[in-house]
């Protein structure tokens, strides 16, 4: 296979192949299950609302969303990653981008999740939906407990972009053969770079830039 006939597609996963927000389905178990006091649920919840209508810097709230990990064990995270797992991300798949995905590696075509979500999250996901590939965010673990800061930056709005192309030229894939599947406007970035953007149900602002540029929009 020539360069030019091969296909790669990343996929985001809070709102895009979940119909839920992953984060906040963690911090929401994380408060039932004791792992975060009241005083940290409210921060996190108004981080949340925050971040929902853009009301502050963006790249501040998700930085404060991961702080209540701060201290906690990788161990215990783990515990509370597969608990969920099972009651909130499997019965939150989107059907029509397990279809999707299927039918993508079928054709040949690299499938990779690139989600702003943890890697707690991701790699289970990406395991249960036999994807080649996952890129996400990392969290610092010192001495086996985290520090609430990531690995570098969060892989968010221009950070996806910068590994999409890394991973791009690194596996020999051109931009202009890949497709990014993603809901939100803050995934303009890459989704302005690759050759198939695909909006999977966008938000508003995703929704009036799709629309002025002729982009795949699909309500799933």
């Amino acid at each position: 296979m020539t360069n030019e006939r091969k296909h790669i597609a990343f996929f985001d996963i809070d709102k895009t192949i979940l119909k839920i927000n992953s984060g906040e389905a963690l911090v929401k178990q994380a408060y039932r299950r004791n792992f975060l006091n009241t005083i940290g649920f409210i921060k996190a919840i108004i981080a949340a609302i925050q971040y929902k209508f853009a009301l502050k810097d963006t790249h501040h709230i998700i930085r404060r969303m991961g702080s209540w990990l701060n201290g906690v064990s990788e161990e215990k995270l783990d515990k509370l990653t597969k608990d969920i797992f099972y009651d909130d991300i499997i019965p939150n798949i989107r059907p029509h981008i397990i279809d999707e995905i299927k039918r993508l590696k079928s054709d040949g075509t690299k499938v990779v999740i690139l989600s702003s979500a943890i890697k707690w999250v991701c790699q289970p996901l990406g395991k249960h939906l036999n994807v080649d590939d996952v890129i996400c965010t990392e969290l610092e673990v010192v001495n086996g407990t985290l520090t609430g800061n990531p690995v570098g930056n969060y892989c968010f709005r221009s950070e996806k972009l910068n590994r999409l192309k890394a991973f791009c030229e690194n596996m020999n894939y051109e931009l202009q053969h890949a497709a990014y599947y993603a809901d939100s406007i803050d995934d303009l970035p890459a989704l302005e770079k690759v050759g198939h953007p695909v909006c999977v149900t966008p938000d508003k602002k995703l929704t009036r830039v799709a629309q002025s540029r002729g982009w795949t929009i699909q309500k799933w």
